[in-house]
């Protein structure tokens, strides 16, 4: 990767770790009242130094709020050229999922057809009585 990639990557990430619906934890869909509201009630418990308010979770890593971030977060969104723009990096950086893990538990309706190769005990399933009919 050379280096404008990198660059942009990186300014990419930063743009989603700073994105006004993450900063403020909204949904997207939110109406003016709400997301007033919880501009509010973020600078509130910033002023009382409550450790839940400093970060906040994105679909990138964690993020650090402070007050100034709130109200740079909160006139963006007050801007309609600029919510709209926030609205899109919301929604790309959430419809970016991470792969499923083959190891969860997800229930036997979910088990594969074939077993994996790399189990250690393909044949467990029919020796104990599942799957059969």
């Amino acid at each position: 990767m050379d280096s404008e990639q990198q660059s942009a990557t990186l300014s990419a990430l930063a743009r989603v770790r700073e994105n006004a619906f993450f900063v403020l934890e909204l949904d997207i869909a939110c109406s003016r009242m709400e997301m007033e509201r919880q501009a509010q009630k973020l600078l509130a418990m910033l002023e009382l130094g409550l450790s839940s308010a400093t970060t906040y979770s994105t679909p990138v890593g964690t993020g650090i709020r402070d007050a100034d971030k709130v109200r740079l977060a909160s006139a963006r969104l007050r801007d309609p050229e600029k919510r709209l723009e926030e609205e899109l990096w919301a929604r790309i950086a959430k419809a970016e999922k991470p792969p499923p893990d083959p190891d969860a538990d997800l229930g036997l309706e979910d088990l594969p057809k074939k077993p994996r190769p790399d189990a250690p005990w393909p044949n467990a399933l029919p020796a104990f009585g599942w799957g059969r009919k």
